[in-house]
């Protein structure tokens, strides 16, 4: 039974939320918040599995109030719900530890599915959302591959390393590089793990987000344009 807390600022969406969890037969809600420091203070005295986090709030904001989660619980996962879809929004929570972003008209059933992928190894992101930060290679694979190794700032990996980031940069499943490589899928998260200790990083949003801000890679809008 995974345990959960809803954050919003708004009586009605939370009673939903607090609704579409409590339909759910693997899911109880153990506690509400409607700011930051709520959220604090229910992660404290319940360690719930999931928090789902409103980023909009008053007195501490959700972005704010997800980096103290994964200060304070690192066990527990944050999914994002929110009415904003753009890739701004989603870097800033993803970045402080959130472990998925959707957006509030999403239903319930992906919400509920949602709260399973994020509590599990996936990273559910709303359609809308993720076909802006769909992130493509800013060189080809050989230029890739010599900026790792050409900067005095950016980590040395391996090859096999570096094909595999490469590989995740274009989008790439675990299932998917495993198969390009010819790797077992465990393989794949050996590399990836060796990878997020040599960018000093969680996870594999982590790593992507990290090779965004070294500059390796870039999320491109849906029509090629940065904002």
């Amino acid at each position: 039974m995974l345990r959960l807390v809803v954050a919003d600022d708004h009586p009605i969406m939370r009673a939903a939320l607090r609704a579409y969890v409590d339909s759910a037969p693997d899911m109880v809600c153990v506690g509400e918040a409607q700011n930051g420091l709520e959220v604090i203070e229910r992660v404290r005295e319940e360690k719930p599995d999931v928090v789902i986090m409103d980023l909009k709030m008053p007195v501490m904001g959700g972005v704010e109030a997800t980096a103290a989660v994964m200060a304070i619980a690192p066990e527990t996962s944050v999914l994002a719900v929110t009415t904003f879809s753009s890739e701004g929004h989603a870097l800033q929570a993803l970045n402080a530890g959130a472990k998925g972003y959707i957006v509030k008209d999403a239903t319930a059933d992906q919400v509920l599915e949602a709260i399973r992928q994020v509590h599990g190894s996936s990273v559910p992101i709303s359609p809308d959302v993720a076909r802006k930060l769909e992130f493509n290679e800013v060189n080809e694979a050989e230029e890739f591959s010599l900026a790792l190794a050409g900067s005095d700032y950016l980590p040395r990996t391996p090859p096999r390393e570096t094909e595999v980031l490469s590989l995740l940069a274009r989008g790439f499943s675990n299932r998917e590089i495993a198969t390009r490589m010819v790797l077992t899928e465990g393989a794949v998260k050996a590399h990836l793990g060796r990878l997020c200790v040599r960018f000093g990083v969680r996870d594999r949003v982590q790593l992507l987000i990290r090779a965004t801000q070294l500059g390796l890679i870039e999320p491109q809008l849906e029509d090629g344009r940065e904002e």
